[in-house]
């Protein structure tokens, strides 16, 4: 019988009791699934699903664990750690795809046609305009893995002008797709609405710093529903103070909650939402690892596996 170590706080337990047993056994695997407060053997553990937050830190007892199963599409907490030493799966759920492409499309919807302006106010003003049609907004996308990607083809089947960056070369039907530094430069330089969706590395993290912040053109629009640490906070703090940003609409921050007092809570052009662009869906994303688990019985590759060189 194949056995299942669930890694994870209780108010992650409670989302998944129900609904992972079961999907296990339609994916026609039998096992036992126990947690980390539950006496169990580690090196009889065949996999382990995991969250981040987990306290579970020393893989090395767990010598017979064919994967790790990350709950969370991010793995910037697990990664890097040395213990970890068999394959890690990333989190790809359709769930999270579709919540994400809907928050950011909403989004650059709502910054394109300029509603938060467009709603009548207790001034009782009227000042009706004519926002442009949406195949001449441009619109960039930073990071086209699964969810830039899904976000990418949605926009651009809006008819925006949609551009995305990677660090390596992509291809996607009908976007613009630019990779390494000098695409990067080209990417911001042709904005007008920015997205960011790129995983946290090392290679990432301050991605949009006071440099190229300052690449961008006046007036711009950035969205970030990917990682707070992508943007340097105090450069684009600055480039909003003095109106070389139009605004930012920020889903993710360095330290969540984020903090009473901090400038973003009070700035006449940054919305704050509470890190809901998306979030996994318990139901789907039990499928996803059981599918994950039945591939590793029958000894097929797993899927959304993790390149530990490049992070993501």
């Amino acid at each position: 019988m194949t056995k299942v170590l669930f890694s994870a706080p209780d108010s992650n337990w409670d989302e998944y009791k129900e609904v992972l047993p079961r999907a296990i056994a339609e994916a026609g695997v039998t096992a036992t699934i126990t947690r980390d407060s539950d006496a169990h053997d580690p090196e009889a553990v065949d996999y382990i699903v995991y969250a981040p937050s987990s306290t579970l830190q020393d893989f090395r007892p767990y010598s017979q664990c064919k994967a790790v199963l990350n709950l969370w599409a991010g793995v910037e907490g697990i990664v890097g750690n040395e213990t970890l030493t068999m394959p890690l799966a990333r989190m790809v759920d359709y769930g999270l795809t579709e919540g994400m492409v809907e928050w950011c499309v909403g989004h650059v919807l709502r910054h394109h046609l300029g509603m938060d302006a467009d709603i009548c106010r207790d001034d009782q003003e009227w000042v009706p305009h004519v926002p442009p049609l949406a195949r001449d907004r441009k619109v960039c996308v930073l990071g086209l893995g699964a969810l830039g990607r899904a976000v990418a083809v949605s926009l651009r089947k809006l008819n925006f002008d949609v551009t995305g960056w990677s660090r390596t070369q992509k291809a996607v039907k009908k976007v613009r797709c630019l990779s390494g530094d000098a695409g990067l430069k080209a990417a911001l330089a042709s904005s007008e609405i920015v997205v960011l969706l790129l995983p946290l590395t090392s290679g990432t993290e301050n991605l949009l710093d006071e440099e190229r912040l300052g690449m961008l053109p006046k007036g711009v629009v950035i969205i970030n529903p990917g990682r707070g640490p992508l943007i340097d906070d105090d450069a684009l703090l600055a480039a909003l103070d003095r109106g070389h940003i139009e605004h930012a609409t920020l889903d993710v921050f360095r330290i969540e909650p984020l903090p009473k007092g901090h400038r973003y809570w009070t700035h006449p052009n940054v919305t704050v939402t509470p890190h809901l662009a998306s979030d996994t869906r318990p139901d789907s994303a039990a499928r996803v690892i059981a599918e994950n688990i039945r591939r590793g019985e029958a000894g097929e590759p797993f899927l959304h596996l993790v390149d530990r060189v490049a992070g993501y």
